[in-house]
């Protein structure tokens, strides 16, 4: 799987914060990891809000989202070189101040890079990918890329993408396969519709273990 870098300018208004939060959502998910998707959202949320308290509204920042090594970084500049993040040890009943202590007890790491007419404030959220094309999930996953990946094959070879798979493309394979192995079954005398029900139990339980596992 390709991660390309993006970004999207915006306004620093707090009624972005919703908007940007679902954009994170929506290219974690194509990028295949879920898992990290509520620490990010909090990491905008905080980066945002902390040019907006101290740099003030409607000022030009630019949120984006890159790989570094197996490692998710978000981005948010703006063109205020004075104001830089401090990590405050505020109170519980502090009303302000604990923005960069959350994303702090949230990210692996942060910082900023100041810049001749900006700054860039970061984090940086582990994936526990292999690599930075790679995929969570496990071994069924692998076992499913490389499937996934011989099916898919002739379409790559009409791109100009290069060797690796779209997440478009990898999803019609994938239907491919799924299509070719209930026919296998039909033409075995097996029940396509009780196989599916079968593997979506799998699914759901493993699932359910994992989860159940991450939170212990």
């Amino acid at each position: 799987m390709t991660r390309k870098p993006w970004e999207i300018p915006f306004l620093a208004e707090p009624e972005e914060v919703a908007a940007l939060r679902r954009i994170m959502r929506l290219h974690l998910n194509l990028w295949g990891l879920p898992e990290v998707i509520d620490a990010a959202q909090l990491c905008v949320s905080e980066l945002v809000a902390n040019v907006i308290t101290h740099v003030g509204p409607h000022t030009p920042t630019t949120l984006g989202l890159t790989m570094r090594d197996t490692r998710v970084r978000i981005e948010v500049s703006d063109p205020d070189t004075r104001a830089l993040p401090t990590l405050l040890a505020a109170g519980t009943d502090a009303e302000s101040g604990r923005g960069m202590a959350l994303l702090d007890a949230v990210a692996d790491r942060w910082g900023v890079i100041l810049r001749s007419d900006s700054k860039v404030t970061w984090c940086e959220l582990a994936t526990g990918l292999g690599s930075p094309n790679g995929h969570t999930g496990g071994l069924r996953v692998d076992r499913a890329e490389g499937l996934i990946a011989l099916y898919g094959e002739r379409e790559v070879s009409r791109s100009a993408a290069g060797s690796c798979l779209t997440v478009a493309v990898a999803e019609e394979a994938a239907i491919d396969v799924i299509a070719d192995l209930l026919h296998w079954l039909r033409a075995h005398g097996c029940d396509p519709d009780e196989a599916l029900d079968r593997a979506q139990l799998h699914l759901e339980a493993e699932v359910e273990e994992a989860e159940w596992a991450i939170g212990q």
